[in-house]
């Protein structure tokens, strides 16, 4: 096992401030990321988190959600909050979702958490996904953006932790789906539960295999 450096975490966190010193270069202060947890899942709320970070804040092991362990995200979730100029979740139900489908939905979240911020950015850096936020925001979609921006990568662990919390609360109200160790994805043990049980009223209507098992 690789040996932690504090002076190299330094170095690769500092790295992940690229994007926000260039929206700071033209003129902007203000830069918040934006992310979502449970787009693909088959369950629940999509959740959609908003951070702005002071400019070039050290926080350890700060990385895309999905690259940390939960102890890890559970510690720098609580960094987050303490040290952020300001942060947001939000939830977009399950209605929304299957009105709308998950790619407008989402795309209705962001808008969401960026307006429930307590100070308003006037730049946000999203990760892929391309969302007007207003004439008074300027925004920058960027590929792989929870691995690649601190300000998104941030809001990737906000967003991923109340999730996973979240699901935690589903699994004592539905114990046959297992979502305290699927989140609600279509794993295996997942699929042959709803196909033994039928899908639960969390469970996403618009998505398959649920949506087909409904139509029988």
């Amino acid at each position: 096992m690789r040996k932690f450096s504090t002076e190299a975490d330094r170095e690769r966190v500092k790295a992940l401030y690229k994007f926000e010193a260039e929206a700071r270069l033209q003129g902007h202060k203000l830069i918040a990321g934006v992310d979502e947890a449970g787009r693909g899942s088959l369950v629940g709320a999509v959740m959609v988190a908003a951070v702005i970070l002071p400019e070039d804040l050290y926080l350890e092991r700060l990385d895309d959600s999905k690259k940390l362990s939960a102890k890890v995200r559970e510690v720098l979730f609580e960094q987050i909050c303490a040290a952020a100029i300001s942060y947001s979740c939000v939830a977009v139900d399950i209605e929304e979702i299957d009105t709308l489908n998950i790619y407008r939905a989402t795309l209705e979240g962001m808008k969401r958490a960026v307006a429930s911020l307590d100070v308003q950015p006037d730049f946000v850096l999203t990760d892929a996904m391309k969302v007007d936020f207003g004439d008074a925001i300027q925004s920058r979609s960027i590929i792989h953006g929870d691995a690649l921006s601190a300000s998104i990568a941030a809001a990737s662990i906000i967003a991923k932790v109340t999730r996973d919390r979240l699901a935690d609360e589903w699994a004592l109200a539905y114990p046959e789906y297992g979502f305290e160790h699927n989140r609600g994805y279509g794993t295996k043990a997942h699929l042959n539960a709803i196909a033994e049980h039928g899908a639960c009223p969390i469970h996403r209507r618009s998505f398959e295999p649920v949506k087909s098992l409904l139509a029988k």
